[in-house]
C-alpha cells in the first residue's frame, strides 16, 4: 500500500506523488484528496470515495490512499505502507508568513478535544515557540484567545483559510481580537509573528 500526499491545494502534487497515482489500479480517498489528483488517476482506476478511515477497513496492499496535505500531519500515515509526502499547510503558511520552520511547534486540534490543544498551544506560546495549529471547523478562534490571555503582549493569531486554493486568505488578528474563520478549513499560526516588510500587505 501507498499513503500518498496531494497537497493542501491544487497544483502541489509532487512528481513522486503523481507517478504513484498514474501507476495505481485502486485508489481510496477523501472527495477533496480525490479531486486534487483527478487529473492524473488513470482510465480504469478504480476510485472509492472514504469519508472516515476506519482501522478495521480492509484495504488492499496494492492499493494507493491519498491522504490531503502530508501524510505525516493529521493524515493517514498511520494506516502503514509506504509514505509519501505531500505538501502540507504547514509549509504553505510557513511560507505564506516567512516564517522559518524551526521556529514553529505543531499542534494537532483536528478531531480532539480542543481545550487541551489550545492549554497546549499556550504552553509552547510561553516557551517562545510559533504554534501551528491544525485546526477542524468547530474550533473557536475566540476560545484560543482566552487561551492565551496569559502569554503575554505582542502575540498574533494568523487566520490561514483554503491554503493553495485560488481563494486563500490570511487575517492577523490578537488575541484580544482573533480573526474569526469563514471557510471550515482553516488553520493557525500563533505568537510572536514578526513580519518582513515585504509581508507587511497580509495584515
Amino acid at each position: 500500500m501507498k499513503v500518498v500526499g496531494v497537497g493542501c491545494g491544487p497544483g502541489l502534487l509532487t512528481e513522486q506523488a503523481i507517478s504513484a497515482i498514474s501507476g495505481a489500479t485502486i485508489i481510496y480517498g477523501s472527495k477533496r484528496a480525490i479531486a486534487l489528483a483527478a487529473a492524473y488517476i488513470p482510465k480504469g482506476c478504480e476510485v472509492r470515495e472514504i469519508t472516515t478511515f476506519r482501522p478495521e477497513m480492509q484495504i488492499p496492499e496494492y492499493a494507493v490512499v491519498l491522504s490531503t496535505g502530508d501524510p505525516q500531519l493529521a493524515g493517514l500515515g498511520y494506516l502503514g505502507g509506504d509514505v509519501v509526502p505531500g505538501i502540507s499547510s504547514l509549509q504553505i503558511a510557513a511560507a505564506r508568513l516567512g516564517i522559518p520552520l524551526e521556529q514553529v511547534s505543531v499542534v494537532v486540534a483536528h478531531g480532539k478535544e480542543h481545550e487541551g490543544a489550545l492549554a497546549e498551544v499556550a504552553a509552547e506560546v510561553e516557551r517562545g515557540k510559533i504554534v501551528f495549529l491544525v485546526a477542524d471547523p468547530k474550533l473557536s478562534t475566540a476560545a484560543l484567545g482566552r487561551a492565551l490571555a496569559r502569554s503575554g503582549k505582542g502575540i498574533s493569531v494568523a487566520l490561514c483559510e483554503d491554503l493553495g486554493y485560488p481563494g486563500e486568505r490570511i487575517r492577523i488578528g490578537t488575541v484580544s481580537e482573533p480573526p474569526v474563520p469563514v471557510s471550515r478549513l482553516f488553520s493557525v499560526m500563533v505568537g510572536r509573528i514578526v513580519l518582513s516588510p515585504e509581508k507587511k500587505q497580509i495584515q
